[in-house]
């Protein structure tokens, strides 16, 4: 005989805050403001509001490898968003995104400013934008967008399933965490073929595909993500690691993963970057 107690669903389901675990305080079943606050807008016309989680790191690596590429029109603010405290849900934000997540970018470059919302969405816009990182030939930027739109609908498996379970709920529970460990372990593969025959996600091309993919699962595979690099026996996966260590180590890449960032090493944390000069090293009596 289980000693489990089973749980019989409701006959209709009530939100109980305490159900939210580490999250509680954030997570609610209405959209829209819990306050009145503007968002604030710095000197440049590309006004990003985020947080350095996977999928805000897309956007900032974005942005800085079009610097990087010599755009200068790409120059942007970003502006720090705490989730934890509830930024997102002010009337500012969530009229930048009215699905009140992290993040969203708001354009002052068109006439009237374009806001624009969902991480994958900003890419493709910068990319179109600037014309850059979004191969041209039209089979190769099918690839490259086939690959954007499967980081999408994959990753709420790796985040909000697999990460949930196994490292953000307040009770472990086996059912759910080897549900989404199978799952977790399945996209791992599905990767790990692609990047057998090519060195990057759509082919010899770096591009959005590689930005939108590499925050979640190239952080997964190289230890940072969830510490779940050990249970999920990722060093099986030799092409998705030679991809992401490849990646990790362009100064883009190292530059967007400190943005917005506000845990960890010090000298990794610029929580708010206004200008390039905000992420050079500090002086070592600054580390001290």
């Amino acid at each position: 005989m289980s000693d489990k107690q089973e749980y019989t669903p409701p006959k209709v389901w009530k939100w109980e805050q305490k159900n939210g675990g580490q999250f509680a305080n954030i997570n609610r079943p209405i959209a829209g403001p819990t306050h009145d606050k503007d968002l604030q807008v710095g000197k440049h016309p590309l006004q990003l509001y985020s947080l350095a989680t996977p999928n805000g790191v897309k956007v900032t690596i974005m942005l800085e490898e079009l610097l990087a590429a010599g755009f200068s029109e790409a120059e942007y603010d970003a502006w720090l968003i705490n989730i934890g405290e509830g930024d997102q849900f002010s009337s500012g934000f969530v009229g930048a995104n009215p699905n009140s997540k992290i993040p969203a970018l708001v354009d002052h470059s068109t006439e009237t400013p374009t806001r624009v919302f969902e991480s994958g969405s900003i890419l493709l816009y910068l990319a179109e934008k600037f014309g850059a990182f979004l191969p041209k030939d039209p089979a190769a930027r099918t690839e490259a967008m086939n690959w954007l739109f499967w980081q999408m609908g994959s990753a709420p498996y790796l985040g909000g399933g697999f990460g949930h379970f196994y490292a953000y709920a307040p009770e472990k529970f086996e059912y759910p965490i080897n549900r989404f460990a199978m799952e977790a372990k399945r996209q791992l593969d599905v990767l790990d073929r692609n990047l057998a025959e090519r060195r990057f996600m759509a082919g010899d091309e770096y591009s959005i595909a590689d930005m939108a993919i590499f925050p979640w699962y190239g952080a997964l595979v190289l230890g940072s993500l969830y510490s779940a690099a050990e249970f999920l026996s990722v060093d099986e996966y030799k092409n998705v690691k030679r991809w992401a260590e490849e990646i990790a180590e362009r100064p883009a890449v190292k530059r967007g993963k400190r943005v917005n960032r506000t845990w960890g090493d010090e000298d990794q944390q610029v929580p708010e970057r206004h200008d390039a000069s905000d992420l050079d090293p500090k002086p070592a009596s600054e580390n001290a």
